[in-house]
């Protein structure tokens, strides 16, 4: 036991410092959107061309949709003018909102705020979260996994991850929301005690992602729950759900 004791303490902390210190990231990290309208030739799409899932509009200011978004970089590759990028370390994307994820040029994107009031006064210190995966190809649920790790230690902000909808505060959804699984995502919610929140957690779930308008699929849970937080990404980073359950419950601002 002493043996076990003293080779704990040479080991020292291992838990990241986030959010009193920023979290490093790794080198071919794709954050936050960037978007340069000095740069932008005039006329040019060849970004929103280049889109495989149409998230970039040209129609008068350049936009960028993080909610279709799979950060596969595409524009980036077909932009000749170097006028869109993707932050290397900028990775506080999340929104309360649907129409928040969208990141203009020339404008700064606010990322998510806190609850308000009573909600936040219920949740703030203590937020248990029941999992759905609706048919998702598991990465997003495998970053979000890395969150109950040593090195993340999601616990000590007083947010977890519980078997039971009826001992959670709110619902983490991942996935696009196949056919199979939407009477379970319904009961999910409907067995959460009120008040209750919907946090979606990657492009699947927020508009269907690479599965968008298959028949198979309902383009994320917007349709049938109402949504409190949006986490962009294909999948999100770890550090971008993170953020996001911070902001929401306002440990981070």
């Amino acid at each position: 036991m002493l043996k076990a004791l003293l080779t704990r303490f040479r080991q020292g902390h291992r838990t990241m410092a986030y959010p009193d210190a920023p979290q490093p990231l790794p080198a071919r990290f794709r954050g936050l959107p960037v978007i340069e309208p000095a740069r932008c030739g005039d006329g040019c799409r060849a970004c929103a061309a280049a889109c495989p899932y149409g998230c970039i509009s040209a129609s008068g200011s350049l936009t960028l949709d993080m909610g279709t978004c799979l950060f596969c970089a595409d524009c980036v590759a077909a932009c000749p003018h170097d006028a869109i990028s993707f932050s290397a370390t900028d990775a506080c994307l999340a929104s309360r909102t649907r129409e928040g994820l969208t990141v203009t040029a020339g404008e700064e994107y606010h990322a998510a705020v806190a609850l308000e009031g009573e909600l936040l006064r219920l949740f703030g210190r203590s937020l248990k979260l029941r999992e759905v995966s609706a048919g998702g190809c598991n990465a997003c649920e495998a970053d979000t996994n890395v969150l109950s790790t040593i090195g993340w230690d999601l616990g000590r902000f007083g947010i977890q991850f519980v078997a039971s909808p009826r001992h959670a505060d709110g619902m983490f959804v991942t996935g696009p929301v196949s056919e199979n699984m939407r009477e379970a995502l319904l009961a999910t919610y409907a067995a959460i005690p009120e008040p209750k929140l919907v946090i979606v957690a990657g492009a699947c779930a927020i508009n269907g992602g690479p599965f968008k308008d298959h028949a198979e699929v309902h383009n994320g849970a917007d349709g049938f729950v109402p949504v409190d937080l949006y986490i962009p990404g294909c999948p999100p980073s770890p550090l971008t759900i993170l953020d996001g359950l911070l902001r929401l419950v306002g440990r981070v601002k």
